[in-house]
């Protein structure tokens, strides 16, 4: 058993192993944690995920390796959180809101299920204000297109000379770089990749369209924390687990909630021990406003007391 697992958090993994593992999936604000050393495909929507068991060791994790670094040369320049007061008791007096049009994305079923949970938390104490966010289906499409494309033009770098696999048995380099890359790369990151390349020399208009929705989706989601502290939102969709996923549309399919997070730049945490027990369990997402990253761990560390003291 470890008490701390780092992983690269590109479509939202920390949160979705943390809610088939029990435990807490955190992805911090994009630019708050550095990026340097970071092997991924995705540079402007992935970080490194956090997963454990508590929030305190998540923040004392973030204690450490939040803050600027001249490697990164996308980190802002900004006053890094305190993390050392996440875990202490306290009364949780912020307002969480849901958006109305990713329920509208759930079966029946699943809306039920999620509401039973939002029930158990107005009853803890907790306001719950119901907001709207425009275009919500577009988080799927934009980091499809966007994704895509950074990770065809980041695996460029994955040729068997500088990085990676090389290929043994060939007669000349560029034999060595098709055969490298052929062996290196499963079918669907070649599907992804050829889906990417395609956006960039033959759709690239796709592309700049996705850019431009991106920026809106980042500045409506950021309006909502004028009305609410956080978002809240079911982790995953009930069923669908990604190790049975065999084309692109399936894994977007899994990690569909857990997209907008990452799309925004946001920080978001899954927290374990919700109302429902089941293996299709929703699991249960804070999002928080940009660097608001100390405060919302320590908001879902008190609400994880709540749930599980009610029980």
């Amino acid at each position: 058993d470890v008490d701390i697992a780092l992983m690269t958090d590109t479509m939202g993994e920390a949160r979705l192993a943390a809610s088939i593992a029990g435990a807490f999936g955190f992805k911090p604000s994009y630019g708050l944690v550095s990026r340097y050393g970071l092997i991924g495909l995705v540079p402007s929507m992935e970080c490194y995920g956090i997963m454990a068991k508590k929030p305190e060791d998540i923040g004392s994790v973030m204690g450490v390796i939040a803050g600027c670094d001249n490697h990164d040369l996308s980190m802002p320049e900004y006053q890094v959180p305190d993390f050392s007061q996440i875990g202490k008791p306290r009364e949780p007096k912020v307002v969480i809101g849901t958006v109305r049009e990713c329920m509208d994305t759930l079966e029946p079923d699943e809306i039920e299920a999620f509401n039973e949970t939002l029930s158990q938390i107005r009853k803890m104490g907790l306001k719950i204000r119901e907001c709207n966010l425009t275009d919500f289906d577009l988080f799927r499409t934009v980091h499809n297109i966007i994704g895509s494309v950074e990770a065809s033009s980041s695996g460029g770098k994955y040729d068997g000379v500088r990085y990676g696999h090389r290929a043994r048995s060939t007669e000349n380099w560029n034999e060595m770089y098709l055969k490298s890359r052929a062996e290196s790369f499963g079918l669907l990151i070649k599907t992804y990749l050829f889906q990417g390349a395609y956006f960039q020399f033959e759709n690239y208009s796709a592309f700049e369209d996705a850019c431009r929705i991106r920026a809106r989706l980042v500045k409506k989601t950021e309006a909502l924390f004028n009305k609410v502290d956080f978002l809240i939102l079911p982790t995953r969709r009930g069923g669908l687990n990604v190790s049975d996923t065999s084309t692109i549309d399936e894994i977007y399919d899994a990690f569909c909630l857990a997209l907008p997070a990452n799309v925004t730049g946001l920080p978001a945490i899954h927290i374990p021990g919700s109302v429902f027990q089941e293996e299709n369990d929703l699991g249960l997402q804070l999002i928080g406003p940009r660097l608001g990253d100390s405060h919302l761990l320590s908001v879902a560390a008190t609400l994880s007391h709540l749930i599980e003291g009610g029980k």
